[in-house]
């Protein structure tokens, strides 16, 4: 028989969240590794940052393709990863996230680069980091899994398409 858990947080100290709980339906209470905690809050770290960046660029740039397209997706696994906090009961934690600057200067090819490199380094952190350390957590494995695939597979192949375009103007 599967074993059901119910999660919640019996709170924060010293802005840490050690206290994150997981309860069996035996009763028994083990704490959600901070490991996992940390994962989660890289990954939303991660996808808040690039939305930041990829607004900046419709912002000056209006909807440009594939910017327009991969800021909503990340938006949508912002969504889900959030969907992760609330069914943990973890709090979230603030964005503070803050635009790099080349993305207010650079022109549209250089931002396409950009994001090239930037979808490499994001399934880098997903494998070699974020998956790993939530190991164990299937729901967790999966919703980060389907992030590392969009990276590697929709959102690096636009921003090379992306790439090509402008380097051919």
């Amino acid at each position: 028989m599967r074993q059901r858990r119910q999660y919640r947080n019996r709170g924060q100290t010293n802005g840490c969240r050690a206290d994150t709980t997981v309860r069996a339906d035996d009763g028994s209470v083990a704490p959600l590794p901070e490991g996992v905690v940390a994962a989660m809050d890289a990954a939303l770290a991660d996808e808040r940052h690039a939305v930041l960046n990829y607004q900046t660029v419709l912002d000056r740039f209006g909807p440009v393709r594939p910017f327009v397209n991969i800021a909503e997706a990340e938006q949508r696994h912002i969504n889900a990863l959030l969907r992760l906090y609330t069914s943990y009961n973890i709090p979230v934690p603030a964005d503070d996230m803050m635009v790099e600057p080349i993305f207010e200067t650079a022109d549209l090819q250089t931002l396409c680069e950009l994001g090239v490199q930037g979808e490499i380094d994001n399934v880098r952190l997903y494998d070699e980091e974020l998956l790993p350390a939530v190991a164990g957590h299937a729901n967790i494995v999966d919703v980060m899994t389907r992030l590392r695939d969009a990276s590697a597979l929709r959102h690096k192949p636009a921003f090379e398409r992306c790439a090509a375009r402008y380097a051919h103007n």
